[in-house]
């Protein structure tokens, strides 16, 4: 047995090495694991935040652009709310002046009938200028 014995002891002593190195090596790739499943998680959380922050940013820029979009609408139809006004304003007035010349133009034609004579207009155009003012 003193032949036997050492061959199967150092056999035995190699397997229990081997395993205890396999155990060792199954817990440090457990813990790589685990850590690895760490830092993907803080990884994902990271992105996730960063995701939500882009998406808050484009919100806000989309916000301001409708925005500004809706103040550049609202001074645009002001200006054309002003210019129509103002067009109307000067075609009233030319519609008055137009009025003016024709109710001038009518008393002047009533006045030639009721004074049955001709009314010379160069003569008397300081006369209708004054007339044509107080209408």
């Amino acid at each position: 047995m003193k032949f036997v014995w050492p061959p199967i002891s150092r056999a035995l002593e190699e397997r229990k090495q081997k395993i205890a190195e396999g155990l060792s090596a199954a817990d440090r790739a457990e813990r790589d694991l685990e850590l690895a499943q760490e830092k993907a998680t803080a990884n994902l959380k990271e992105a996730k935040e960063k995701a939500a922050e882009i998406i808050d940013q484009a919100n806000r820029r989309a916000n301001q652009i409708v925005e500004e979009a809706k103040d550049a609408a609202r001074t645009e139809g002001e200006r054309l709310v002003a210019k129509a006004h103002s067009e109307i304003d000067q075609e009233v007035n030319q519609a008055r002046e137009q009025l003016r010349k024709e109710v001038a133009a009518l008393a002047l034609s009533g006045a030639e009938k009721v004074l049955a004579g001709e009314v010379n207009q160069d003569a008397h155009k300081q006369m209708l200028e004054q007339l044509a003012a107080e209408l």
